[in-house]
């Protein structure tokens, strides 16, 4: 079993970016500027964008904080969003996910325009990231898909199950495993709460990739051996031992299945810190867009 370090690997991307950033920077041009909309106080949201921000430091990036409370409407959200659409030397921004029940996510991620939305979710984006054009996609698949390509996993043929289809991770993996790629060609199978006989379906799979939320979901009674799992999942359960409280745990029970694994990612340090990265890349897609 070999341990995808995703810690290590987001690093390394890190590195190559702000090598490239310098470059632009001793060339004469302005360095990639990304910012971040934080709405309320969620604590994870929190420590989230304050990692990002962090990370735009880190390799030369201008970034700006933009912090409203809970209880913003809609409209002045939106108003927020318009404003960053016009700003010229802002490349591109996220609005933290989730956002407070009275506002309508879906209306604010299509109110980003297209060639800012680093996060990769607006319909335009998904639209040409599933025809296989250039384009920010999401985050958390482009980051899986970068640990595949830099561990040198292969995929052609191979059978991918992916386990959950949120528009955020399990739909667009599953589209880019199965694309014509060096990191696609995979058969792939999309699997939900719907789905029948999945133990089977899983079973059967060489490459597994769990964003379902459910703690300890995937068994060892599930995966065969020498396959490779892709742990998307990060919640928080109790823990007394831990001063915070609480540990993160992923879709799978990492114990039990790891041994059979040819590889596999841990939760924390696997695709969390890739997501990150993920965002990073995107941000240097919008930025080649308009300069390079």
């Amino acid at each position: 079993m070999k341990l995808i370090d995703g810690k290590a690997t987001a690093n390394q991307i890190r590195e190559e970016i702000a090598e490239e950033v310098k470059e632009i920077v001793a060339s004469g041009k302005r360095a990639p500027h990304l910012a971040a909309v934080l709405v309320g106080e969620d604590g994870g949201s929190i420590t989230y964008v304050n990692a990002k921000i962090s990370d735009c430091k880190q390799i030369g990036f201008r970034s700006t904080l933009i912090k409203k409370d809970a209880d913003i409407t809609e409209d002045e959200l939106l108003a927020v969003v318009d404003e960053l659409n016009q700003q010229d030397d802002l490349d591109g921004f996220i609005v933290q996910l989730p956002l407070p029940k009275h506002i309508n996510e879906e209306k604010i991620i299509n109110a980003i325009r297209a060639d800012k939305d680093v996060d990769g979710f607006h319909p335009e984006n998904f639209g040409r990231m599933a025809l296989g054009m250039p384009t920010m996609i999401p985050a958390t698949p482009l980051g899986i898909t970068e640990l595949i390509r830099r561990y040198g996993i292969e995929t052609s043929g191979k059978h991918c199950v992916v386990i959950g289809r949120s528009n955020i991770v399990g739909l667009p993996a599953s589209i880019l495993m199965g694309q014509n790629t060096d990191t696609g060609n995979a058969t792939v199978t999309l699997t939900h709460s719907r789905t029948q006989n999945l133990k089977e379906i899983c079973l059967s799979a060489d490459i597994i990739i769990a964003a379902i939320g459910k703690p300890g979901f995937v068994k060892e009674d599930m995966v065969k051996e020498g396959a490779v799992v892709i742990d998307v999942g990060t919640t928080r359960v109790k823990d007394a031992t831990r001063k915070s409280g609480f540990r993160l745990r992923g879709d799978v029970d990492f114990d039990a299945v790891s041994p059979k694994c040819s590889y596999i990612t841990p939760v924390p340090g696997g695709v969390g810190p890739m997501t990150r990265a993920g965002l990073l890349q995107n941000l240097m897609v919008a930025y080649r867009q308009k300069f390079l």
